[in-house]
């Protein structure tokens, strides 16, 4: 029997990725989404993609009756994933509310119609930002949780315990609560990939856009930091990567005998990369010289985190296939297809 998975926030930049997984390994995804975060063009080339119509909801995550009406539709839904969150951190800290209005609501009310509907097995985009300022390197799931350094991450910390709570209480419910690290890159089809609003507020897409010429340089934000060049140092994982992470913890999920069950796991590389070292494997790989000048430190950053990813490799069967320079070329593959189809 097919299972059937609502992906919330599908046609985002991580959510329509994991679509494209789902449909590769088996299983059968319906999207729900607002495009306040994605654009609708997004959908005809999941069509592309897969070779199947979109089975598509277009309304507010946060919207109870919305959200209800969906679960009537799609009466054989086995899970959800939840991408419905706003994900920028120095966006997050000028406006807070925002952040945590949609976030927290758009989790609160898929898990009360989970538990309505009596549906099972939930996979939550979380991440690294829970464990603050870490004082080990690299983190694990066993790392202590830290007061969050953003909105953004103050987020996802109570999304996590939001779930574990609703676990415990007898919900009816099974969750794999996935950390990531920093997604990057896009389809090697150059068909989808991260599609920012506005002016970036993630490295790569800003890297990209500067070699392209859409921005006049690149900001590198801080360069004193305790590291060994004095930028950021991130653990960065393709979103190829990330999405078929998704589909192993729904795998996994089913397997599990009965309900009651909240895994916490990282999803990254295990390999840390500053900032610095991104610009310059760029370069590499595109054959472009980037425009950039150090700026000051940006709010909520913390200097250097990345991740022990053995769980994962234990638990659901996962680890990271691609390379930072797959990642960053496949990122410059997805810009070059932008640029083009602007110009047409």
């Amino acid at each position: 029997m097919t299972k059937t998975i609502l992906v919330v926030g599908g046609a985002g930049y991580i959510g329509s990725h994991t679509y494209v997984e789902l449909l590769a390994a088996g299983y059968d995804a319906v999207i729900v989404d607002d495009f306040s975060n994605a654009e609708q063009r997004v959908i005809d080339r999941l069509v592309e993609l897969t070779g199947h119509s979109v089975r598509l909801y277009e309304g507010d995550a946060a919207d109870p009756r919305f959200m209800r009406s969906v679960f009537e539709a799609e009466s054989g839904l086995t899970g959800a994933i939840h991408f419905a969150a706003y994900k920028a951190v120095g966006e997050s800290v000028r406006e807070p509310l925002r952040y945590y209005r949609n976030n927290i609501d758009s989790m609160l009310v898929l898990l009360q119609t989970m538990a309505d509907f009596d549906v099972p097995d939930l996979v939550f985009s979380s991440s690294c930002t829970v464990y603050g300022v870490p004082d080990e390197l690299p983190v694990t799931e066993m790392t202590p949780r830290k007061d969050a350094h953003s909105p953004y991450g103050n987020t996802k910390r109570i999304c996590e315990d939001i779930i574990r709570d609703a676990v415990t209480g007898g919900n009816h419910l099974k969750a794999v609560l996935l950390r990531y690290f920093n997604p990057i890159g896009a389809h090697p089809s150059a068909l989808i990939g991260e599609l920012p609003i506005g002016v970036p507020n993630n490295l790569v897409p800003f890297v990209t856009q500067t070699a392209a010429g859409i921005r006049p340089e690149l900001t590198i934000f801080g360069d004193n930091y305790e590291t060994f060049d004095g930028t950021c140092i991130r653990d960065y994982i393709h979103v190829v990567d990330l999405a078929r992470a998704h589909v192993k913890s729904l795998d996994y999920l089913e397997g599990v005998d009965g309900r009651g069950c909240c895994e916490a796991i990282n999803v990254g590389t295990g390999r840390g990369n500053s900032v610095m070292e991104v610009v310059q494997t760029f370069e590499q790989v595109a054959g472009v010289s980037l425009n950039y000048k150090i700026g000051p430190p940006r709010a909520g950053d913390v200097p250097a985190i990345y991740a022990n990813a053995d769980k994962a490799r234990y638990l659901l069967g996962w680890e990271s296939q691609l390379t930072l320079e797959d990642a960053l070329r496949d990122a410059w593959r997805w810009q070059g297809m932008l640029s083009t189809k602007e110009k047409e």
